[in-house]
């Protein structure tokens, strides 16, 4: 648990947005485009269920990736390889971070992860008179293992330009509670079982530092919320057991 309750800046994610930008402006210069590796397919999902947390502030979609898909996600990031992620920690400004994590500019993965339901789940949401538009095209894969956490932070709205800000957080849970199969090799001969993951939970506090939510990982669930200056305080508890994926993205608004 984060030890201190202020709320730390997250000038960390600020970076990596400011680069990934720089990145952008650098590659459309050049004429190029990133293509940021080959990933999994996305079935177009129907009828799913929204669970409301705190309106429309906060709210979970069960099931927004399939088992197969959230573990072809996994093999694919593994593939492509993590690099540790830390901070300078609270007495810097910043809030304590301990993962791993790729970033990837991507604008055909973050269309196919709209295209396959957010646009419609986000068809009566605005902001500010704003409406949905899609997703940011920085895709990022997290990658928390026994003891990595995320302590308490806000996560800033970015201005991308061209009259888009991001305005929510999307989580997709691509290992979580529900356990995957784990082969072993016990006395020379192969066993499969379930490994459950075990901690890990993203906590959210209000601004007397109660809490609003406490949302468990669960394989294939996405979990959106509200950033920016409405952003609640939150964090990503350590990991007890196994490893915890995240593929992460925002909702841009215009």
């Amino acid at each position: 648990m984060e030890g201190r309750r202020r709320m730390a800046t997250p000038t960390a994610a600020a970076r990596d947005e400011q680069q990934w930008k720089k990145k952008k402006k650098k590659t459309k210069k050049a004429g190029g485009k990133e293509s940021g590796g080959r990933w999994p397919q996305i079935k177009s999902k129907r009828d799913l269920q929204i669970n409301r947390l705190k309106g429309n502030s906060l709210f979970t979609i069960p099931n927004f990736f399939t088992a197969a898909e959230a573990k072809s996600f996994i093999e694919a990031a593994e593939s492509v390889g993590f690099m540790h992620q830390g901070s300078l920690g609270p007495a810097k400004g910043e809030a304590y971070r301990d993962n791993d994590r790729i970033s990837v500019n991507d604008p055909v993965l973050a269309e196919c992860i709209w295209e396959s339901g957010l646009k419609k789940v986000f068809d009566d949401i605005k902001v500010q008179e704003k409406v949905a538009v899609g997703l940011n095209p920085n895709i990022r894969f997290y990658r928390y293992k026994v003891g990595q956490r995320f302590g308490r932070h806000i996560d800033e709205s970015v201005d991308l330009g061209d009259g888009c800000k991001t305005q929510y957080t999307l989580l997709i849970y691509l290992s979580g509670s529900e356990g995957s199969k784990v082969k072993k090799s016990v006395g020379g001969n192969q066993e499969s079982f379930m490994q459950s993951l075990v901690g890990g939970e993203t906590v959210f506090y209000d601004q007397r530092q109660g809490v609003v939510a406490e949302v468990a990982p669960v394989e294939g669930m996405a979990l959106l919320h509200i950033h920016g200056a409405k952003c609640m305080l939150h964090e990503a508890r350590a990991v007890a057991r196994n490893v915890k994926y995240v593929l992460r993205s925002d909702v841009l608004f215009a």
